[in-house]
């Protein structure tokens, strides 16, 4: 279990357990110093955000089995690195994003406003 926060301050929830995500592959966006993207931002992806980002050259939709990797699909669940999200926003395709399982590391990068928008999970 996590005792990192989310950006509401809260423990960090789970992001997907299947496909697994997260930098550490515990199913959450935790975060460290090694994690130089900062992948943070959990995520419901969309095709129209997976072909944006093959085409800014990260392909999540292909398959890489040595790693153990079956490629992400329309409604899978990742930890996107803050960054890329940001760039898909000012590209108008910015995936919805799971609040209660982003990281507050994220606000470095992204307005909190920008992320209430795109929420899934804010009533």
């Amino acid at each position: 279990m996590t005792t990192q926060k989310n950006i509401f301050g809260e423990p960090l929830a789970l992001c997907s357990a299947k496909p697994l995500t997260g930098f550490t592959r515990s199913g959450c966006c935790e975060t460290g110093p090694e994690d130089a993207g900062s992948h943070t931002v959990c995520v419901e992806v969309t095709p129209e955000f997976l072909d944006f980002s093959q085409r800014m050259g990260n392909d999540l939709s292909t398959p890489v089995p040595a790693f153990g990797f079956d490629g992400l699909r329309g409604g899978d669940r990742w930890c996107l690195c803050a960054a890329r999200w940001q760039q898909a926003l000012e590209a108008g395709v910015a995936p919805r994003v799971v609040l209660g399982a982003t990281h507050e590391r994220c606000l470095e990068v992204i307005d909190i406003d920008d992320l209430k928008s795109h929420a899934l999970d804010l009533i």
